[in-house]
């Protein structure tokens, strides 16, 4: 591989991890609203799975940010993303005695969320095929990554 595309595979997995190692420390730290979704969606053990979630996202999102065991991060960061997107941001948001212009509001940005983790499991997928690149953990364990 060249060392533009070994880059650009740097600045990806750093971009890709970005998110899931802040959300999963602010899991870790104050799981409350993340407990109130798990509720809301009707899954039992709200807190333990909060906390479940925040310590997944932070390992997860760390192996990919220094490319360790980048492939099955990727892939299982992947499920998660489709899991997450179609469990939590796939219907409608109704809250009693909130304005309808609020709601809609609401609903369109967890439409957008939804997308997002869509998208988000297209590139981790894509990641999870070409591995982590030569500026990784994986790359000096001898891990295989695409050559070509």
């Amino acid at each position: 591989m060249s060392n533009t595309t070994n880059v650009a595979i740097l600045v990806a997995r750093i971009l890709l991890s970005f998110m899931f190692i802040m959300s999963g420390f602010g899991k870790l730290t104050d799981p409350a609203a993340t407990a109130g979704m798990i509720t809301g969606a009707g899954l039992p053990a709200a807190t333990a799975l909060a906390y479940l979630a925040g310590a997944f996202e932070l390992l997860a999102g760390i192996a990919v940010l220094v490319g360790f065991q980048t492939k099955i991060a990727a892939i299982l960061l992947a499920l998660f993303c489709v899991f997450t997107g179609l469990v939590f941001h796939s219907g409608t948001v109704a809250i009693e005695g909130w304005p309808d212009a609020a709601l809609g509001w609401i609903n369109t940005l967890n439409m957008i969320m939804m997308m997002k983790n869509i998208t988000l499991a297209g590139g981790y997928l894509l990641l999870a095929t070409v591995g982590a690149g030569a500026y990784s953990i994986d790359a000096r364990r001898g891990v295989n990554t695409v050559t070509a």
